[in-house]
């Protein structure tokens, strides 16, 4: 049977770090919990732990995202980390892209039940988006970060962020990477551990700074 996650009670952290956000994040927890476990876009041992895995682990990454930014949410999914993003951080406007229907029907649903005038659903693949159009670029858990890279990069505008949700690997995708990166014309890339005084389980997210599209002269390096 699935846990019902009541919209009514978030966790006590939520109210702290978030509280004009709680009730619509526990809203959206709801969600989650019961069409989204239906759909097969959670899985049902992913309930239990909604807040602490997903969406306090998504929440932080606003903490890096420059106010009143245009964000592009690619392989949104359920909607980690975009409907999130879009939740905490009403000034930003968030595209949800993601190219299969069954979860684009799930997040135009989503984004009505939790009337969020500030995000829209694009069903799309990354590579068939404008390119230069945006001020940030987040994704989770989508693709190696190379590959992630050569999709994403060429979304930002010049000075834009990439930000990839990663895991343990992190490190050493970035190490792999750096070739690719350069050659995308990244300009800077760090990764940031996010929420370590108050998650469970930190928050690692690589950021990369967009400079001049592929082929251009430029040398990313690593920020300190």
């Amino acid at each position: 049977m699935t846990e019902h996650v009541s919209r009514e009670t978030p966790p006590p952290l939520v109210e702290k770090l978030f509280p004009r956000a709680a009730v619509r994040l526990s809203e959206y927890a709801e969600l989650l919990a019961t069409e989204g476990t239906l759909r097969g876009l959670i899985g049902p041992r992913e309930v239990p732990r909604l807040w602490d895995r997903h969406l306090l682990n998504c929440a932080v990454v606003e903490r890096l995202i420059p106010e009143e930014a245009l964000v592009a949410d690619i392989g949104t999914g359920a909607g980690l980390p975009g409907i999130v993003l879009a939740i905490v951080r009403p000034d930003l406007q968030v595209e949800l892209v993601e190219p299969l229907l069954r979860r684009t029907t799930f997040l135009q649903e989503a984004v009505d039940a939790l009337e969020l005038d500030n995000a829209t659903v694009a069903r799309s693949r990354a590579e068939d988006l404008p390119r230069a159009s945006y001020d940030v670029v987040t994704s989770r858990a989508v693709a190696p970060l190379g590959k992630l890279a050569r999709w994403c990069l060429p979304l930002c505008v010049e000075g834009g962020l990439m930000l990839a949700m990663k895991g343990s690997s992190a490190e050493e995708e970035l190490d792999a990477s750096e070739p690719e990166l350069a050659k995308l014309g990244a300009e800077l890339w760090h990764i940031h551990q996010l929420g370590g005084d108050e998650l469970a389980l930190p928050t690692t997210v690589v950021s990369i700074v967009a400079g001049r599209a592929a082929g251009g002269s430029r040398h990313g390096r690593r920020g300190r």
